[in-house]
This record gives C-alpha cells, structure tokens and sequence, in this order.
C-alpha cells in the first residue's frame, strides 16, 4: 500500500470514529478512560499537537469542537454526568501513577 493510500484509509478511519463518539454522547468520558484509556478529550490533545507539529494554529478548544462536534461547554452541558463513585475508582484503580 502507498503512503497516499494509507493516509486516506487512516484519515477515513479517525472521521469515523468521531462521528461514532459523537452519536454515543451516552457513553462518558471516564468509561471511555476505564475501558480504553483515552477518551474524547485525549483525541482533542492528540489532534491540537499534531497541529502544532505542522505549524498548522489548531489550539485545545478548537480541536475539541472537532472532536466533540460542537463546543466542549455546550457538550458538557448537554450530555455529561457526574462521575460515580465507582467510576472514580476505577479510574484511579487503573490509572494511578
């Protein structure tokens, strides 16, 4: 496979898994962190570095509108919960140091 190819088959696979957490807004970031390790705001940071690593002003705000598919705020607002206890530690079970 050339490079060309590669790059639009992994481009074609990021575009759908934005979209796919976009329609799962039911599934939390911390279960997403539980079960992957990563999360929505973690792809966020990922995007916004590679930004930057090509020069290209795509600052954590902005890479989250991406991601999210509209401002953090307004997500967060429509669509996050808090966190149970036993959300929290398991997070903190896996996720410490």
């Amino acid at each position: 496979m050339d490079d060309s190819t590669r790059t639009e088959l992994e481009a074609a696979a990021f575009r759908r898994l934005v979209a796919h957490l976009r329609d799962r807004s039911d599934v939390q970031n911390i279960d997403l962190m539980n079960l992957a390790g990563f999360c929505r705001n973690c792809l966020s940071k990922w995007y916004s570095a590679e930004a930057g690593e090509r020069d290209v002003d795509i600052d954590l705000d902005a890479a989250r509108e991406i991601v999210y598919g509209m401002p953090y705020a307004e997500w967060k607002d429509k669509y996050q919960t808090e966190a149970t206890q036993a959300q929290k530690d398991q997070y903190n079970s896996t996720h410490s140091s």
